[in-house]
């Protein structure tokens, strides 16, 4: 029985291996045809390893397609979304340790809201950064993706194993209610940070269709946006297009390789209560 079960095994982990080599394969393609000429491309048959590496590409990206822009502005909606975060924690942590009235009826609405598709809400959310005079900003691209249910879900299904007497002993000794979050509730609750932590960078990363909406000036637009532009107006330029797809790409394939356990992990914690 013990035979037949690791040969088993062996078969599984032969097919998932398959499976992956086929999965990763498109990627690998990709990146590799990223550092080939125009040319080289566009020849049949195809070539897997570049024949002539060249990074041109990449230069041209930056350099004429004002790629540098895209980037810096993707990286403020990142960085303004990891602020989101810290706010996400503190609705979590005011769900989980405060008691106030109607709590629950309140957490079950935020939870509703999970419901109801993004496309639904887009226009009368739109609408009121228009009132607010925000459209073609990064602010209006930024502010209405700071909080989400699904994080204060999260959030709260954490904090809520905490032990209430850990934090009673806090306040005994003294403590203020921001110091008992900061210095307590954020450190023990690393692998939920860590999860949310991740799928917030690849949120504000790949964002595309509000800041298409919002903004109507190239000057706010995100790397999303402007690579659909280069798949536009350079459809028959691949080898641009591979470059501009691997530097999409490539930062969201190291931080799952690196943090995929902290993903799984936070997950698990969270679903326990």
């Amino acid at each position: 029985m013990y035979a037949a079960s690791k040969k088993s095994k062996i078969i599984v982990g032969c097919i998932l291996a398959i499976g992956g080599l086929f999965m990763i394969l498109p990627f690998v393609w990709m990146i590799l045809s990223s550092f080939k000429t125009e040319a080289e491309i566009a020849q049949i048959p195809p070539t897997i390893l570049p024949q002539h590496w060249t990074f041109n590409n990449f230069i041209e990206l930056f350099t004429r397609l004002n790629f540098f822009q895209y980037l810096i502005n993707t990286l403020i909606i990142v960085f303004f979304s990891f602020i989101g975060l810290f706010l996400n924690a503190m609705a979590g942590y005011g769900f989980a340790k405060y008691k106030m009235k109607h709590k629950n009826k309140l957490f079950y609405l935020v939870l509703m809201t999970m419901m109801i598709p993004g496309q639904v809400t887009m226009i009368p959310v739109y609408l009121i950064i228009q009132m607010a005079g925000l459209t073609n900003t990064l602010t209006g691209i930024v502010l209405p993706g700071l909080v989400g249910a699904f994080g204060i879900f999260l959030f709260r299904q954490f904090m809520s194993t905490i032990p209430d007497e850990l934090l009673e002993a806090a306040r005994l000794d003294g403590a203020s209610e921001f110091y008992i979050f900061w210095k307590i509730i954020i450190p023990i609750s690393r692998p939920v940070l860590a999860v949310q932590g991740i799928l917030t960078f690849i949120g504000g990363w790949n964002a595309f269709l509000w800041p298409l909406i919002v903004a109507n000036d190239e000057r706010y637009y995100t790397l999303s946006v402007g690579l659909s532009l280069l798949k536009g107006q350079h459809a028959s330029n691949f080898a641009l297009q591979m470059a501009g797809s691997s530097f999409m790409v490539i930062p969201i394939i190291i931080i799952f390789l690196f943090f995929q356990k902290h993903i799984l992990k936070g997950f698990n914690i969270s679903g326990l209560k």
